[in-house]
């Protein structure tokens, strides 16, 4: 992929312009971390790229940016520019396109992200980022409290850089998250999510959520039950426990899931019945934050007669043919009863026992 995209930005600069990948993916080349994230900054600007490609797509001209795609690979190129005027603490209300990539670099977030890379695989690191990479620290581009009451994101993101790649804030960079982190109130709740899910599914989750803790950040983002996420690594165990499906923006899944896990958590999760009722991974969830083995809960879920109402092994016809009966909504309860009955070890799951049961109890008249 790395040969793709140099032969990309080779394409450019035979052209007359200069062009360069910036930020993720050349920070996690040097971290032998394999990324997808392709960011191309040039002094190209969107017009002159389109006229180069014609098939890129063009997102949002006033950004500067424009998607070209080399194969499979998704690369998104930035005209080198200046914002200016931020709005309500999180995009600039204008950019000027410039044709200096160090001050183009001077705009960015934390100097980690600012080391790139030239068309012939060379490193050009203006900011020193490499030695803050080795250092293993995330150090902001110029002043820190600047730089978050520009974008009050950036106090979010420098949790996720640490929390993922398990670096060390710096200590400049902490003094102005707890000056700054007020601001955060004025975050869309989507926004805040986006990052959150990123800290809480990286498996240094407990890093990032006691950086969190420790900088104050659970009040100012409404987790007032962030100090109860103990035995949980998993992102919906973590909003199970955080409970906050009334603030946070969720799909229906994740409310559905999060819902069933903080049911299930007031039940046996060993039961046959709530094994059931519920599945594994939600019964797994729950026993994860209660600190039940998760083997223990697989051992039991595997050892269920039926896991589903499909697998009972006689249809609905049968039935109405077995009670001489039309279809009605009594059929839910005779399913209901047949599976706790087969759950329970009290009847077998063969069409035959599962006939003579009904023949037995379920009687016309």
């Amino acid at each position: 992929m790395l040969e793709a995209v140099l032969e990309l930005l080779k394409n450019i600069n035979s052209h007359g312009y200069n062009s360069y990948i910036v930020g993720g993916f050349v920070r996690d080349y040097l971290l032998g971390i394999n990324s997808n994230d392709i960011d191309i900054a040039t002094n190209a600007t969107p017009k002159e790229l389109k006229e180069l490609f014609p098939d890129s797509l063009l997102p949002n001209e006033d950004y500067g940016s424009v998607i070209i795609y080399v194969g499979r690979i998704k690369a998104e190129i930035t005209t080198f520019r200046k914002e200016i005027d931020y709005i309500g603490n999180r995009k600039p209300g204008q950019i000027i396109y410039i044709d200096s990539l160090y001050e183009d670099l001077l705009r960015r977030d934390f100097t980690i992200n600012t080391i790139c890379m030239n068309s012939s695989g060379e490193i050009v690191d203006f900011l020193n980022g490499r030695k803050d990479l080795e250092d293993k620290i995330i150090r902001s581009v110029g002043d820190p409290k600047e730089k978050f009451t520009e974008d009050v994101l950036r106090i979010l993101r420098a949790v996720r850089f640490a929390t993922i790649l398990d670096f060390d804030l710096d200590e400049k960079i902490v003094l102005a998250i707890k000056e700054c982190k007020y601001l955060l109130k004025g975050l869309s709740y989507n926004r805040k999510k986006e990052e959150l899910d990123k800290i809480f599914s990286s498996s240094n989750a407990k890093k990032g959520i006691k950086l969190l803790l420790d900088l104050g950040l659970d009040r100012e983002l409404e987790l007032d039950r962030l100090n109860k996420v103990k035995n949980t690594n998993s992102l919906i165990g973590i909003w199970s426990v955080l409970d906050v499906c009334d603030k946070y923006p969720f799909n229906n899944t994740e409310k559905d899931l999060i819902k069933n896990v903080n049911r299930v958590i007031k039940l046996d999760n060993m039961d046959l019945n709530t094994l059931y009722k519920y599945g594994l991974y939600v019964n797994s969830v729950a026993g994860e934050i209660k600190g039940i083995d998760i083997k223990n809960i697989t051992k039991e879920y595997n050892e269920l007669k039926i896991k589903s109402r499909s697998e009972i092994d006689i249809s609905s016809e049968e039935i109405m043919e077995v009670l001489g009966k039309e279809p009605g909504s009594y059929l839910k309860d005779v399913y209901d009863d047949l599976e706790k009955m087969i759950i329970q070890g009290k009847l077998q799951n063969n069409e035959n026992s599962i006939k003579k049961y009904l023949a037995n109890k379920y009687k016309e008249g």
